[in-house]
């Protein structure tokens, strides 16, 4: 075994190479890759190596090296997720879940290893199995406690949620008095529904698959309060009771404000937040409200400017006061509302564009009237109408016509009292906060596909995601108040570059740590981390460093 050393147009590189005799002919096999010279010259961790390197090839003749294992390279850029694991006081939780069902494995090792999994590299449980060696240090988890640890978290969803929302209050500052909620789809790659996956309108056009449909609530941060699970065919707007039941009795809040979309504004459910006493930022049905209130939308006067400090554009606002009348369960209502209106000049293109994609959409049905029995009223068929029940479709005019005037208007409705309307409108923009949760969601933690098909897993696997959600938004929003920015897939980037190259030197294991990025650094300073050496032994580790986390 020798070092090596090769040159490139810049610099040069150290190579650790051990000679073997194949067929009689010396050939050379590259044990590990140490870096550029100039950077481990007068390093001292790699002097330590040299000189164990040295010692064993003065033992012993230098062909008895040939146990220099080849490296296998493990990631330790997790002990930051397990830190926020352990601020939360997810292990004492989960021990205590464990007794309770006298499991003889640990339900946090399980737990946490499918959480990091979906933070760092998303596997199926099955992958995540195969693959956890990939992890320096941590203990290994048998594949059917994986599967058992999502029944029992399935079972203590509810307690799971109720203490990270106390700890999150408490440890991190979450501030409640705003609270986002929406609803998304997720699809099996399946067509047999059960009690929870059904067919229904699904978010992401997986028109021939089940689904379950979600609804989340995060905080002004983007943090997740809660969520709850329902059958695929549940409307939107059917959801919300679920969320404001969680609010009130199993949280205890008392006075919150519901921003959410035009989807989840219905009578049924203005009813139901004023009874609870909270406050409500919908967006409205404009096109829908009454002559008197269209009028006064479309009336120039009264709109005054406000710049849109992220587009750069100035917009137009009124504030419009009003009684909003309407009867839900047989009882009568009338809310004093004030809905703020806005005009874009840049949605006014996009509404027109729209408007021009669905009656061309409308003069193609009118070629055949299967297709028009076909459509539904979400496309094109918006704009036709029958003539007197004869069969006879043409392009309604009437119906263009009214949508077009609304071109480039936008309503928040709301019975909030206390804010002002730069505030409400403030508010509401962040509802882009929870549709980018729902990306993340889908796209960097892949909580599709769902690879269960039971009731239990399936909820139990929506856990480990809420979980897995609730840590990178925490190191997010940690982030964000250091002065930082960075997108859960650069948080993701920078853990996954934290590695060692684990080599076997005679029965003697070490660590060699590879260089990680900036962000990296950033993070391990701002969680108070300190790296490990260059050179670490395996036991040294997992006995001494790992326990800052």
């Amino acid at each position: 075994m020798f070092i090596k050393i090769t040159k490139s147009r810049d610099h040069q590189y150290v190579q650790l190479v051990r000679s073997y005799r194949e067929n009689g002919v010396v050939k050379h096999k590259v044990l590990l890759n140490l870096g550029r010279l100039d950077e481990i010259e007068n390093n001292p961790s790699f002097q330590r190596l040299g000189k164990r390197l040295l010692e064993l090839s003065k033992a012993r003749e230098v062909t008895s090296l040939a146990n220099f294992s080849e490296a296998q390279i493990k990631n330790w850029g997790y002990v930051v997720y397990r830190k926020i694991w352990n601020q939360f006081e997810l292990p004492e939780l989960l021990k205590e879940i464990s007794a309770k069902h006298k499991v003889q494995f640990s339900l946090s090792d399980a737990s946490f290893l499918m959480v990091v999994q979906h933070l760092l590299e998303p596997r199926s449980k099955l992958g995540t199995y195969n693959h956890q060696q990939r992890y320096a240090s941590l203990p290994d988890v048998a594949l059917n406690h994986l599967y058992r640890s999502l029944d029992l978290l399935s079972e203590h969803k509810e307690l799971l949620e109720e203490e990270m929302f106390r700890k999150n209050r408490h440890l991190f500052n979450m501030k409640v008095d705003v609270v986002f909620y929406d609803v998304t789809t997720f699809s099996f790659a399946s067509v047999k529904a059960d009690t929870l996956r059904d067919f229904g309108f699904s978010k992401d056009g997986k028109y021939n698959e089940v689904q379950v449909v979600l609804g989340l609530l995060i905080d002004c941060e983007g943090r997740p309060i809660g969520y709850e699970l329902f059958p695929g065919n549940t409307f939107d707007g059917k959801t919300l009771e679920a969320a404001l039941e969680k609010l009130e009795k199993r949280f205890g809040l008392r006075r919150v404000i519901i921003v959410a979309d035009r989807g989840i504004n219905s009578k049924l459910n203005l009813k139901r937040i004023v009874e609870r006493n909270y406050s409500y930022i919908f967006a409205a049905r404009i096109k829908k409200m009454k002559k008197e209130i269209t009028d006064m939308i479309l009336d120039e006067d009264g709109y005054q400017e406000i710049k849109d400090d992220e587009e750069g554009e100035v917009l137009r606002y009124k504030v419009i006061e009003y009684i909003n009348e309407f009867t839900a369960e047989g009882e009568k209502y009338q809310l004093p509302e004030k809905l703020i209106v806005t005009y874009s000049s840049r949605r006014a293109e996009k509404d027109r564009s729209d408007r021009e994609r669905l009656i061309e959409k409308a003069q193609s049905l009118l070629e055949s009237k299967a297709k028009i029995r076909a459509s539904n009223k979400r496309g094109g068929k918006k704009y036709l109408k029958e003539v007197d029940c004869t069969g006879t479709w043409v392009l309604d005019e009437e119906a263009i016509n009214w949508d077009q005037q609304f071109d480039g208007y936008y309503g928040i409705q709301t019975n909030e009292k206390e804010m002002s309307a730069k505030d409400i409108l403030d508010a509401y923009h962040n509802l882009w906060r929870i549709e980018e949760s729902f990306r993340v969601m889908k796209s960097t933690l892949e909580v599709r596909p769902v690879f269960h098909w039971t009731e239990r897993r399936i909820k139990g696997h929506f856990v480990i995601c809420f979980l897995a959600f609730l840590l990178e938004r925490t190191l997010e929003s940690k982030l964000r108040q250091a002065g930082e920015n960075a997108s859960p897939v650069e948080i993701r980037e920078a853990l996954n570059s934290l590695n060692f190259a684990e080599v076997e030197i005679e029965g003697e294991t070490f660590f060699i740590k590879t260089k990680g990025t900036e962000l990296s650094k950033k993070i391990l300073r701002l969680m108070r981390i300190a790296p490990p050496a260059n050179i670490t032994r395996v036991e040294e580790f997992a006995s001494r460093w790992q326990g800052q986390a």
